[in-house]
């Protein structure tokens, strides 16, 4: 299915807001904040491309980030959330901890919407082991679901569930993202 065509992003054009794809490792942030950027014509950010060389190798050791490590990546991201405040823009980032996610609320001016890619660990491991080529090992999952704090109640936050096609997810993220807007 083809989010081209799908009636969803046909009306997405009137989202402007910059909105960050989140969840832990494993969940599809970098696709479908891909897929969610071409449905939205917004430009795409990855956020594991502004992590410090320290941090990569950190990660890549199997050694879990922690709030000192993490502090500089999302201030990062914070500037180029302001930079397209007005503008938009779709970035990836696990957003783990309500304190971040509030850090870049504050740093995007207060208009920043989250998707919540949510999935079961099963799921999430079996995806984990089948990608390639990327720096963070299976092993530290469990760390990542220990720290999340889910935003479930939390305003500006659609939750998707990561038990659907990627173009399912882009759908009903969009869906969700225009029922904010309307707030």
């Amino acid at each position: 299915m083809s989010t081209a065509a799908s009636p969803s992003a046909s009306k997405a054009h009137t989202i402007r807001r910059p909105i960050i794809v989140m969840g832990v490792a494993g969940c599809g942030k970098s696709s479908v904040g891909t897929r969610l950027a071409e449905a939205l014509s917004l430009p795409y950010q990855e956020g594991d491309d502004l992590h410090p060389q320290a941090n990569i190798a950190k990660m890549s050791a199997g050694t879990p980030l922690n709030d000192d490590d993490r502090w500089p990546w999302l201030d990062r991201i914070g500037e180029i959330l302001a930079d397209h405040a007005e503008s938009g823009i779709v970035l990836t980032c696990s957003s783990l901890k309500k304190v971040y996610r509030d850090r870049l609320r504050a740093a995007a001016g207060g208009r920043l919407a989250f998707v919540f890619l949510d999935g079961s660990k099963a799921l999430l491991t079996k995806r984990m082991g089948s990608r390639e080529g990327h720096f963070m090992p299976t092993s530290l999952l469990e760390s990542q679901l220990a720290t999340l704090e889910r935003p479930d109640q939390e305003a500006g936050v659609v939750v998707v569930n990561i038990d659907n096609t990627s173009g399912e997810i882009t759908d009903l993220a969009i869906d969700g993202l225009k029922s904010l807007s309307g707030r």
